[in-house]
């Protein structure tokens, strides 16, 4: 058990990618911690790990608002003694082309993917910094932290932010045994993604076939989406990685969609 007796707190956990994780974790012996903005779903997936005899806790977090996520690592590092692993995974899509772009909309998509993946970083480094203890850093980019697509332009500039943010947290924490590191996905059959699928084709003037065809998996080398567990097991091999051999990377899943 690859995470025996490590905390956890995952965001964006409820459902998707950070639900994959989470189980994956717990199987692998962490104690899970589900933060999500509804927290009906955030217990779902707790008292599903409980069921499968797993220790979770499931509470709400906006990550884009500064006390509750202060409040939610607090909760956690009372409940589980401290925290070893952050993944920061929240997030939402909204596309448009940049000229149609609401500078709102523009906000919300920066504040949720790297306001929260610094307030969760700053809120639980300090943990982890704790002497002896040490930890892991994981942000969910995607291959949109490497590659740009069109109608996605706050989207990909959070997501290249990522590895930015990444690369500072490697060497600030190496001296205190915190590893950080990005996973980036290719396109993963989530709620997010199939929520996109309709949105693309309207803005692009294509089929929904064609935008899955010749769109999100035109570079891919088999034509194939990204698995849930693909990406789970990735998070799940720099979590449990044991050196700072392995910090300040950015690992890409994609199928071969980018290699780089």
């Amino acid at each position: 058990m690859r995470l025996k007796d490590k905390s956890a707190i995952i965001t964006g956990a409820a459902s998707g990618i950070g639900k994959a994780i989470a189980l994956r974790f717990a199987r692998e012996g962490a104690r899970v911690a589900i933060a999500d903005l509804k927290k009906e779903a955030a217990d779902a997936t707790a008292r599903e790990i409980r069921s499968e005899k797993g220790r979770a806790l499931g509470f709400a977090m906006d990550v884009a608002d500064e006390k509750a996520v202060s409040d939610g690592v607090g909760a956690v590092v009372a409940e589980f003694g401290g925290i070893d692993v952050l993944v920061s995974n929240a997030g939402i899509q909204i596309v448009h082309a940049i000229e149609d772009f609401p500078f709102a909309e523009w906000k919300k998509m920066l504040a949720i993917h790297l306001d929260g993946a610094f307030l969760l970083t700053k809120a639980c480094l300090p943990h982890m910094y704790r002497p002896g203890r040490g930890g892991s850093v994981i942000y969910m980019g995607s291959v949109h932290s490497k590659e740009a697509s069109l109608l996605k332009a706050p989207y990909v500039t959070a997501k290249h932010g990522l590895i930015g943010l990444c690369k500072v947290v490697a060497k600030e924490g190496a001296k205190h045994g915190v590893r950080a590191n990005v996973i980036c996905p290719g396109f993963v059959r989530t709620p997010l993604v199939d929520k996109q699928i309709p949105e693309q084709a309207k803005e692009l003037g294509m089929s929904e076939e064609e935008v899955i065809k010749h769109v999100m998996l035109k570079e891919t080398v088999d034509r194939e989406f990204t698995t849930l567990e693909d990406v789970a097991e990735a998070t799940l091999f720099c979590a449990a990685f044991p050196s700072n051999a392995l910090t300040g990377q950015s690992i890409i899943v994609s199928h071969g969609w980018c290699m780089q």
